[in-house]
């Protein structure tokens, strides 16, 4: 039991960084739309945040210190804000889509529209930050989200034609309506998704939290390569149910009810309970992370005092920095903006800062005054340069196709 507890960090990530709101969405969406098209996209999704989540955990480990602190001391304080400014306003964006889904989560269970829902997921996100311990967080948070299997289970109960799935992830995708790139825009979105920024700082400075050294490298790496891969098949089990049950039906997700639609179909109440359970961990536990890591990101570029190993009034100004990115993302959903929207839109945005965000963990991983002889060997590197290049080119790729496609229309 010790074991499976000591990857909790891991599933807490996965479950609520690569299968947030974002990974919900869009998902759903390509798997409605592409069926299995862009099934390649998450398998290249879950292969570069496993190369960059074990970067950024082991310079954790090895060096006591946080990610973004390191980056600051070790590229300066002009290319730290840099990466400060990208990171932490995508953060935001990511934040305010997390807590419109705890919302959208709640209207599910309870009927009621999701207006009212917003201060409740504000107070419970903020109660659970400022009072419960890092690791009762992250264990009750990673395995409520394991709801999410149902997903695999709704998949097998449908008796799909698995032919049709292999031969729709392995053929290119001609589409017959809408914009000739579209598919190329939710394949952005997909990446962006799959390495929203917020995940690697949250990872590193989780390790942090639970005073991770250079022994714990072991854990580290369970939690990388067992944590992110669970998510992917979870992301691909969600597109290959709306590609079941959606895709025929002409279907477009603009919603979790439909989201949840197949689940529904396959396994009735039960199984609609469970996904709903799923769903609202997914968006709870990445709420958690993104206000934390909003947290995180400020303090350790400026210097506060940090982490919920301390007591919020030897961390006051971390703290006070989470209140006021809950409040501003509550602001912004008051509006009655629509979170699937909000949520489609930091996707994208997400793709545009992964440069800022991965290069400078690269640099650090390979510099063997942090890292002694645990810096990166010659195939860690080729592997981190490769994925490197395909950040580069989803990140300049994405606000043009955001503009040319009207958002994948």
């Amino acid at each position: 039991m010790k074991k499976l507890f000591a990857v909790a960090l891991g599933i807490l990530t996965a479950i609520g960084g690569f299968v947030d709101i974002g990974d919900l969405v869009t998902n759903a969406v390509v798997g409605s739309r592409f069926g299995m098209g862009l099934a390649w996209v998450v398998l290249i999704g879950i292969v570069g945040i496993c190369v960059y989540a074990d970067m950024s955990g082991r310079v954790a480990a090895v060096s006591g210190r946080a990610t973004f602190e390191v980056i600051r001391e070790r590229l300066g304080p002009r290319a730290g804000l840099a990466n400060l400014t990208a990171s932490f306003l995508i953060n935001l964006l990511t934040l305010t889509a997390e807590i419109g889904g705890i919302a959208l989560a709640l209207q599910l269970a309870a009927g009621v529209g999701p207006g009212m829902w917003i201060p409740v997921a504000l107070f419970a996100v903020w109660i659970v930050v400022w009072r419960t311990k890092f690791s009762i967080m992250e264990n009750v948070a990673g395995l409520l989200g394991l709801c999410l299997i149902v997903f695999v289970v709704a998949l097998f109960l449908l008796k799909p034609d698995w032919g049709t799935l292999a031969t729709q992830a392995v053929e290119p995708w001609t589409e017959t309506s809408g914009h000739p790139l579209s598919y190329w825009y939710f394949a952005v979105a997909l990446f962006g998704a799959a390495m929203t920024p917020y995940e690697v700082f949250f990872f590193s400075s989780g390790a942090v939290e639970e005073g991770w050294s250079k022994k714990d490298l072991s854990t580290e790496r369970a939690n990388v390569f067992i944590g992110f891969p669970l998510g992917g098949i979870l992301s691909l089990a969600i597109a290959a149910c709306a590609s079941v049950v959606l895709l025929p039906k002409a279907i477009e997700v603009t919603s979790l009810s439909q989201l949840v639609l197949p689940v529904a179909q396959a396994g009735g109440q039960l199984a609609l309970a469970f996904v709903i359970v799923g769903i609202l961990a997914a968006t709870f536990g990445a709420a958690l992370e993104t206000t934390l890591s909003s947290g995180y990101t400020l303090a350790q570029f400026f210097g506060w005092s940090w982490g919920k190993f301390r007591r919020p009034a030897q961390a006051a100004r971390f703290h006070l920095s989470m209140i006021i990115c809950l409040l501003v993302g509550g602001g912004i959903l008051a509006t009655g903006v629509d979170p699937v929207a909000v949520t489609e839109i930091s996707v994208v945005f997400s793709a545009v800062a992964l440069p800022l965000t991965y290069f400078p963990i690269l640099v650090v991983a390979n510099d063997p005054e942090y890292m002694g002889d645990e810096v990166n060997g010659r195939v860690r590197n080729a592997l981190a340069v490769v994925f490197l290049v395909v950040i580069l080119i989803a990140a300049i790729a994405a606000i043009p196709l955001l503009i040319i496609t009207g958002m994948g229309s």
